[in-house]
């Protein structure tokens, strides 16, 4: 089992053990994801690039960014396993055409 299924079951029976299934919906779970995106970019915001790292080499920062990171692969795992959709696969399609739309120089 891959390390994304193995994550994406350790979701599943978390949802479950809570009977979460009944609010999630792709509408719902895409929200979600981007819900937790934007709490993902809020600590950056009017932060020039260096404050920006210098805030995500502190611990709370660091703690604070793996936290929300954790939250969008939480949601997209989610959606993966109630859509029957293989992120892994659907990860290694995007970068063959992002390869040929960005070719390397």
């Amino acid at each position: 089992m891959s390390d994304i299924r193995s994550l994406e079951e350790k979701v599943r029976v978390f949802c479950e053990a809570r009977d979460w299934r009944r609010f999630h919906t792709i509408k719902n779970l895409a929200i979600g994801a981007v819900t937790e995106a934007s709490e993902l970019v809020e600590p950056f915001r009017f932060l020039t690039d260096e404050e920006s790292q210098k805030f995500v080499e502190t611990p709370e920062g660091r703690v604070a960014v793996e936290d929300e990171m954790a939250d969008v692969l939480f949601f997209l795992l989610r959606i993966a396993n109630l859509q029957k959709i293989d992120l892994a696969q659907a990860l290694e399609r995007k970068l063959v055409k992002n390869a040929i739309k960005y070719p390397a120089p």
